[in-house]
């Protein structure tokens, strides 16, 4: 270790516990979503950005009337490599008549927890974020390069008037050979890509007919129970993934399946898929003549969108009274988990945690998908989320005081290497 990297380890550790108070500061603005005002919650995080990191650039960036989002960049000695940083304003609707027991906006601190809506999705994400930011720009004649910051005002609605707008208008982000998300997620599991989702509606129709005459009527709920059998055989689709991803998952498993749930690794190699909601039928003595049904189809790396949909055509087509359409569709993405970021902030987590990290893929979507789409490696590293868009959401205050510290540390490797 150089006496550089010595120096600026120490400062992180000196100044991880500041993540709460940045943290308080970013839940004590609201931006719920819906409705998606984060106008607000950007004008403060640019006042904090200016005040923790002075020597920063920082923009605002309007892309609607209720969608800001925030921009700071830092310059090192010289020349080097791009680094991001990237998360999200918006967060789960309050909700203040959920059975609440702290002030959800009031950042209440109680036995190590920091509770109120968005502290673990993402505020108290954003906040490592902005912690190793400042960090690095009161460290940057250690590191050369470029340190970017970017703050989205819109991905618990996919994205495209956040991340996705900034990766085509902001300049150099486009170019950053590494981005860090501190989305939720658990400290003890680095993630290095995410399934892709399928959304579909499935429409019946039939004919209408009094119940006791079935023979006069033709039932459209029994036609999409067809249709729902072919929509639930995706599941048995081949998967090609990479050898580096399956072997990954597998290795993750001892880690990642403890705190994710058991059968996350079987999850995360193979095609799934829920129906969220079946409507159909007026009483139980009238032959239905409409049903239909909404799927959320969920696939791995190794599985593309594509071939669902080719599936869904060869199964979905030859059955009576069916169709089908697609609502929403992004691809499996990943990045290579041998790729120098990867490394890096593994190095740094188990630095940091004192013990084994997983490496592994994410259940959830994020938006690291539209970072991977445009070939930028990306990795998802942040706090454990409970309650996530419940009452008394909270997030453990060691955790984000060790996510800041990794942020910081695999940001700085990256960019001093």
């Amino acid at each position: 270790m150089t006496p550089a990297r010595a120096t600026f380890a120490a400062a992180a550790r000196a100044r991880a516990p500041e993540v709460a108070a940045i943290t308080r500061r970013l839940v004590a603005v609201p931006s719920p979503n819906p409705p998606g005002d984060v106008r607000a919650c950007a004008l403060d995080c640019a006042a904090l950005l200016r005040d923790l990191a002075p020597a920063a650039e920082v923009s605002l960036h309007d892309t609607s009337p209720e969608v800001t989002n925030v921009v700071a960049r830092i310059a090192g000695a010289g020349p080097g490599r791009i680094i991001a940083f990237n998360g999200h304003l918006d967060t789960y609707p309050v909700n203040e008549a959920l059975p609440w027991t702290v002030d959800p906006l009031g950042g209440e601190v109680r036995d190590g927890r920091l509770y109120g809506r968005g502290t673990a999705d993402m505020k108290g994400g954003i906040a490592a974020s902005v912690l190793a930011f400042a960090l690095l720009a009161e460290h940057r004649a250690a590191w050369r390069g470029e340190a970017i910051l970017t703050l989205a005002g819109d991905e618990e609605t996919m994205g495209p008037l956040g991340t996705k707008w900034m990766l085509d208008h902001v300049p150099r982000l486009a170019q950053a050979q590494a981005v860090i998300i501190g989305d939720a997620g658990s400290p003890r599991v680095l993630r290095f890509g995410e399934k892709g989702f399928l959304w579909i509606e499935v429409e019946a129709t039939g004919t209408a007919a009094h119940g006791a005459h079935v023979h006069l009527g033709q039932n459209a709920i029994d036609r999409l129970r067809a249709a729902l059998d072919v929509v639930a055989g995706l599941r048995a689709l081949p998967v090609a993934a990479p050898p580096a991803v399956t072997a990954a998952i597998a290795a993750a498993r001892p880690i990642s399946e403890p705190l994710a749930g058991v059968g996350e690794a079987e999850v995360l190699g193979s095609v799934t898929v829920n129906i969220g909601r079946v409507e159909g039928g007026t009483a139980p003595n009238l032959v239905p003549a409409a049903a239909r049904a909404a799927c959320d189809i969920r696939m791995p790396v190794g599985v593309s969108a594509a071939q669902v949909e080719a599936a869904l055509a060869a199964g979905l087509g030859a059955l009576p009274g069916v169709a089908w359409r697609v609502l929403r569709r992004f691809e499996p993405n990943h990045t290579d988990p041998g790729a120098d970021i990867v490394r890096r902030a593994h190095a740094a987590a188990e630095e940091v945690l004192g013990g084994p990290v997983a490496v592994n893929m994410r259940v959830g979507g994020s938006d690291a998908r539209w970072f991977r789409m445009a070939g930028l490696p990306t990795i998802v590293y942040g706090p454990t989320p409970h309650n996530m868009g419940g009452a008394d959401e909270w997030a453990d205050l060691a955790e984000l005081e060790a996510v800041a510290r990794v942020h910081a540390l695999a940001a700085f490797d990256f960019l001093a290497g």
